[in-house]
């Protein structure tokens, strides 16, 4: 006599996502690709640490050296180790993306669950206010801003030409005007959550506004939150790389993928391969963030191939 079949375990919701995300082929190396650049990046502390070498360090008797044991990429215009400018401007590419589109989708999350949860006049003032910020001219208005003198705003001038300060200051002007498409999804997504019956029953129980979207509406649109946010790092980490290729962005010698791209236009010919490195990693690191979002949407989507 054989044994009865036994009953499959139950697989948790995060666990079918997974399975889809890792059929999505794009998805998949795309993770591996943005994992490798991660650590790239963070390879230079050791790196720093055991071989000595700092990024800033300039030798202009050993200008546009070519690749050797020592400096795997060779040097730049000043004499500097071009692999470790790249690990040292990677940091602060990746970390530009991720703590713009984190600051600035933070705010677009609230404008958003506020606008589709309260509705009404809230509403109608939130999205007008939304539609001013996307009729803005985008990059020109970057360009403004980065454009800014700290000086004239209290900050003293060693802090306004060190390389915190345009972090700092891309960083902020990248939340201020790259929230707009995040709210909006949220919005949509909140009016079609917050007549269902377990909202209701939650503000019949009693429960405030704050509880209620915080414990049942944003998990419920996390779904297009988290493609969102994934798709938006890689449009900050392009235009943080355009702000600093014209020379508005992180201030040399503080380096980043952008202003070494800036400082190597005019070597184009010269020696091309200063171009190419840090170009190659911007569109390497945009299509793969891209590509994520799409592996993600794949993942997140109840109607995919289970």
């Amino acid at each position: 006599m054989s044994a009865p079949p036994r009953a499959e375990a139950a697989v948790s919701p995060w666990q079918l996502r997974w399975r889809r995300f890792r059929k999505h082929r794009a998805g998949m190396a795309s993770l591996v690709v943005l994992a490798l650049l991660v650590l790239f990046a963070l390879a230079a502390f050791p790196v720093r640490h055991f071989a000595g070498l700092d990024p800033d360090s300039t030798d202009l008797f050993a200008r546009f050296d070519p690749p050797s044991a020592a400096h795997w990429l060779g040097r730049d215009e000043a004499g500097r180790d071009v692999l470790m400018r790249l690990m040292v401007g990677g940091q602060m590419s990746l970390l530009v993306g991720v703590l713009g589109t984190g600051i600035g989708g933070c705010f677009g999350l609230l404008i958003g669950v506020c606008a589709g949860y309260f509705g009404g006049k809230l509403d109608a003032i939130l999205m007008r206010f939304t539609d001013g910020m996307i009729a803005l001219p985008l990059l020109p208005l970057l360009i403004v801003l980065g454009a800014v003198d700290l000086t004239k705003l209290g900050f003293s001038s060693e802090f306004a030409r060190s390389g915190a300060a345009g972090f700092w200051r891309i960083v902020i002007i990248i939340s201020i005007v790259d929230w707009t498409a995040i709210a909006r999804l949220v919005r949509a997504a909140t009016i079609a959550i917050k007549e269902r019956d377990f909202v209701r029953a939650a503000r019949a129980a009693g429960a405030g506004a704050p509880y209620t979207m915080a414990a049942h509406v944003l998990p419920n649109v996390a779904t297009p939150i988290i493609v969102a946010f994934t798709l938006t790092v890689g449009r900050v980490i392009l235009f943080e790389s355009v702000l600093s290729f014209l020379g508005f962005g992180i201030v040399p010698p503080t380096p980043s993928w952008g202003n070494m791209l800036n400082n190597a236009q005019e070597l184009v010919i010269s020696a091309p391969a200063l171009a190419f490195y840090p170009g190659m990693l911007i569109f390497i690191t945009v299509i793969a963030v891209n590509f994520l979002g799409d592996g993600l949407q794949h993942a997140f989507d109840p109607r995919s191939e289970k």
